[in-house]
């Protein structure tokens, strides 16, 4: 796990972790970088968990990152890109969790529409629509993407069986 120490450069806006509230973190504070993974931070400031977009990386003093893809948008890739999303608190990808349940492509005239159908390991994580808008952001970036839906659903209700073998392992659940 990654335990790398920083001082905010500017300030920051940041979503709390795990209730997804908006807020801005003002430059000259301390923080750890406790996790790095997709093109987020998770960090902690003040004893408080917050995740960072990639993109702000440079006001922690760290690599901006940024999604960009030429890679056309067909199922192929966009399950590429679901493997670049992570839940800020666990450090596997959506996909090894087994929050995505579903993801349909319709080709229409002037691109693809793209349907994801995901839960969250708790339905009450505030984390939810902040993943979700991830999800969103990063598959409309995928060339000929016209439009993206990303739907919450609760049934079934998630569970740690439908985590891939090599997510358990990441986790010490074998």
């Amino acid at each position: 796990m990654m335990h790398k120490e920083f001082t905010i450069l500017e300030d920051i806006v940041v979503h709390s972790v795990p209730d997804g509230i908006r807020t801005t973190l003002e430059k000259g504070k301390s923080g750890i970088i406790s996790q790095s993974l997709g093109d987020n931070y998770t960090i902690v400031v003040e004893g408080n968990m917050y995740q960072l977009s990639g993109i702000d990386g440079e006001k922690i003093g760290e690599e901006k990152r940024e999604l960009s893809s030429n890679n056309f948008a067909n199922e192929e890739e966009v399950w590429n890109v679901l493997h670049t999303c992570y839940d800020p608190e666990i450090p596997v990808n959506i996909v090894d969790l087994g929050l995505v349940y579903n993801c349909e492509l319709k080709e229409e005239e002037g691109g693809v529409n793209i349907l994801i159908q995901m839960t969250l390991t708790a339905p009450g994580c505030g984390m939810g629509p902040v993943i979700a808008d991830e999800v969103k952001q990063k598959l409309l970036s995928l060339s000929g993407a016209k439009a993206v839906e990303v739907e919450l659903v609760w049934e079934p209700q998630w569970n740690q069986d439908m985590m891939s073998d090599a997510a358990k392992l990441q986790l010490g659940l074998y």
